[in-house]
């Protein structure tokens, strides 16, 4: 997601009118004011998009930690699609399983919608 992020904020940078930034200059700003209220309002969408993708990824882990741990030692590890793949298919617990699936789904939501709102909030 990293490089994801970094492709995007960059290209995204590059459509910012460098005379923005030349004005800001020539009112007095400094390279703080520039990045507050040029760059980070322009990029808003950009952002918005970022954090969307990068939550979505952290709370849908799976692969890497199934590879690398299988969520042990122990439970130490132990991510939500990890115990839904544990429920599922070693347990045979479909039903508990398919609970914490919708529950994970709906965490998603929770945590995704507020940042969706701002982002088009900033956007009107």
């Amino acid at each position: 997601m990293l490089g994801f992020c970094t492709i995007l904020l960059l290209t995204a940078m590059t459509k910012i009118d460098p005379f923005l930034y030349e004005s800001a200059r020539i009112d007095g700003a400094n390279w703080l004011m520039e990045f507050l209220f040029i760059t980070i309002p322009l990029l808003r969408q950009e952002i918005g998009v970022c954090l969307t993708v990068t939550v979505i990824a952290a709370l849908a882990a799976f692969d890497i930690v199934y590879v690398t741990t299988a969520g042990g030692p122990g439970q130490a590890t132990s991510v939500p699609g990890i115990q839904i793949y544990i429920l599922a298919f070693t347990e045979q617990r479909i039903g508990l399983a398919s609970a914490l699936a919708v529950m994970l789904t709906i965490l998603v939501l929770l945590v995704i919608l507020p940042i969706q709102y701002l982002n088009k909030e900033g956007s009107e």
